[in-house]
């Protein structure tokens, strides 16, 4: 096994399990409850699931899916939710600017005051770190919430990025996929965070069941490679039936466009639509998203009725030319093959005359 394999295969995998046991401390801290660490015992799972990977796939990845990534989202998902539905049952009156001067002026000062003429650097090392934590915990909740959402969906992003890649996926279609992940974080957090915070959606327990319910469903499409990797098929007999050859062609395109539809500004045109509709909830940003989850899905079936017209065209196409039986799955390889074979008939034809023209001579005479 590859020495870079492992390290990424367990740093990452340790960044996982590390940033779940904050979210747990968190909702143990807010709830005052110690029967939340039990929360913990989910990283289990993780630990399982690497042990494995590094047994029978020496530490890299599978093909189409991440069990790493999915894990990872059943360990943290829960302590959001529970933070988030806290959120709504309490006062935060500090201001996260005026933590931060606190934090980095006064009792950073005190902390080295108190260190001066004691043990050493040591001690003044641990005194620091004890007043930093300190100060962490009496940071708003809000903040804490907002925090490790943000840090949460970064860590999918970066820990997709360091995970080892199997022989399935290539550089070129891992750098697609993180492209497209950093901007389906983006569109995630701001939906959560910008609905979460409307005053009259804190007031109802249900809607925010409901919108969490929907976040944590476009949280699914992270463990998933398939917008990016296309479906070998073969030019069977089940392949010839006209929606196993749109498939096999254009795989990797439909499952973006049924991941938009149904999974991310699907659901999240649906919510908003509620919340206007209705709640009669309306400010700025709401129907500015709105617009924008509208423009995306008009954009998508417009996309999804090109590629049913392409695909239409290139079967009569082939049916014209006696090719109904192919797989269309390969156009450039199929033509570059038809191609070859073209010239390779001329070269035929060039080196062996047709018989009939040498032999027309010998009759005249």
């Amino acid at each position: 096994m590859e020495l870079m394999v492992l390290l990424n295969a367990l740093v990452t995998r340790l960044l996982f399990v590390l940033h779940s046991l904050i979210g747990v401390w968190r909702v143990t801290a807010a709830k005052k409850e110690p029967k939340y660490w039990l929360l913990a015992l989910l990283n289990l799972l993780l630990c399982l699931e690497t042990g494995l990977t590094l047994k029978f796939k020496q530490g890299r990845g599978y093909k189409w899916f991440s069990p790493a990534i999915f894990l990872y989202l059943i360990c943290t998902v829960p302590s959001l939710w529970l933070l988030e539905i806290h959120h709504g049952t309490q006062y935060c009156g500090n201001e996260p600017g005026a933590v931060q001067v606190n934090v980095s002026n006064q009792n950073f000062n005190q902390s080295r005051d108190s260190s001066h003429g004691s043990e050493g650097t040591d001690h003044h090392i641990i005194q620091t770190a004890k007043v930093f934590v300190n100060q962490l915990s009496t940071i708003c909740e809000t903040v804490w919430t907002l925090a490790l959402h943000q840090t949460f969906l970064l860590l999918l992003v970066v820990g997709r990025w360091l995970l080892p890649i199997g022989v399935e996926i290539t550089r070129d279609q891992l750098s697609q996929l993180l492209l497209m992940f950093v901007g389906t974080a983006a569109d995630i957090l701001e939906f959560a965070s910008e609905t979460l915070d409307i005053e009259d959606v804190r007031k109802n327990y249900a809607l925010i069941n409901a919108i969490l319910a929907v976040w944590t469903w476009s949280m699914l499409q992270f463990p998933l490679d398939l917008a990016v990797q296309h479906i070998g098929c073969k030019p069977t007999a089940s392949t010839r039936r006209i929606p196993s050859l749109l498939l096999c062609r254009y795989s990797a395109e439909l499952w973006n466009i049924g991941v938009s539809l149904f999974i991310q500004d699907g659901p999240f045109f649906i919510v908003r639509s509620i919340l206007m509709g209705h709640f009669r909830i309306f400010n700025q940003m709401l129907v500015f998203f709105t617009a924008k989850n509208i423009l995306v899905v008009t954009l998508q079936l417009y996309r999804l009725a090109v590629i049913t017209l392409d695909f239409r065209a290139t079967i009569l196409q082939k049916s014209r030319k006696g090719e109904v039986g192919c797989c269309p799955c390969e156009p450039y390889e199929a033509s570059t093959h038809a191609i070859a074979d073209q010239d390779t008939e001329m070269k035929e034809v060039v080196a062996f005359p047709p018989k009939e023209e040498s032999q027309a001579p010998s009759e005249d005479k």
